[in-house]
């Protein structure tokens, strides 16, 4: 009788598992439709793109070049120039935006601080803004003739004219000031981290005599490194800019990437998708392997508790 009991379930069961996968294949069905038509689609095109002759405005005469925009690529100075100015972009941005996250991130998880949802929300809200709006209004307050900063602060004191706060090397150190502005995911993250510290580790040292900064160095620090981690890769992939183009462009040519700069400036002024597609998949060969070195490095500063 169990066993009569048992072979019916089963067919019920499997009849339900298929059920099941059918009913959620339904349901995420538009995010595929999406994914395919406007992802991996035109990822496969412009790769395709990358081995022609392909200009916007006569595209019935594209040819198919082989790697002759590869090797443009490889010979043309302005890309060895930009790689170098978007490195250094990285280089003055990424780690104070990882410390800022940090000790932001130590400041709300403090037991003696109030209002802690509040304060959560007001410094992630900036990051929901849109970036265009973002540099729209830094450009506003940052504008030589008309911007705030310099009727208000720059003029009375005597800092105005030579191109006020765009002048060369002033408008680097505002770009990585700037940058700060969307630290709100990268504060959340660190404090997910922060609170997942085990609190007996911390109440140990406290006995033994550790004090708080030694606590936050020797032991909050190397807890959190895979955040750290984490955060590195995300922000470096977003300064870097420049792989966006594989999966949507942007017409809008004020981006934080000069080499993504360069991309639109192919694409959208030369009209040159041939050679704006081989820039983009060049540049997403390089940006995977500084992450993969990254990856291949993380061993030795990463702490993982289930290595142990």
């Amino acid at each position: 009788m169990a066993t009569s009991n048992l072979s019916l379930q089963s067919p019920i069961k499997s009849r339900r598992l298929r059920y099941d996968q059918v009913f959620g294949i339904l349901l995420i069905s538009p995010w595929l439709l999406g994914l395919i038509l406007f992802k991996v689609l035109p990822i496969l095109a412009s790769f395709v793109i990358s081995f022609t002759n392909f200009y916007m405005l006569e595209p019935g005469e594209t040819q198919f070049i082989g790697l002759e925009n590869y090797f443009r690529f490889f010979n043309d100075q302005r890309v060895t120039f930009l790689l170098f100015q978007t490195l250094s972009a990285a280089i003055s941005t990424i780690p104070m935006q990882l410390i800022a996250s940090i000790f932001l991130a130590a400041f709300l998880a403090s037991p003696r601080l109030k209002g802690k949802t509040l304060m959560r929300t007001l410094f992630f809200i900036p990051s929901v803004i849109p970036s265009i709006a973002i540099l729209f209004m830094w450009f506003g307050f940052l504008d030589p003739t008309t911007g705030w900063l310099n009727r208000l602060i720059l003029e009375p004191l005597g800092l105005g004219g030579q191109g006020g706060i765009f002048a060369e090397g002033a408008f680097r150190f505002v770009f990585t000031i700037s940058s700060l502005w969307s630290i709100g995911p990268g504060v959340l993250i660190m404090l997910g981290a922060i609170q997942s510290v085990s609190p007996e580790i911390d109440e140990a040292a406290r006995v033994d005599g550790a004090g708080p900064v030694m606590r936050f160095f020797s032991i909050t620090l190397p807890m959190i490194s895979p955040a750290i981690f984490f955060s590195l890769i995300i922000n470096l992939i977003t300064i870097f800019g420049g792989v966006i183009l594989l999966d949507r462009g942007t017409t809008f040519s004020g981006s934080n990437s000069p080499f993504d700069r360069y991309i639109t400036t192919q694409m959208f002024e030369e009209f040159d998708l041939g050679y704006a597609s081989a820039l983009a998949w060049g540049f997403f060969v390089i940006v995977m392997i500084v992450v993969y070195f990254l990856f291949s490095t993380s061993r030795r500063w990463v702490y993982y508790p289930d290595r142990d």
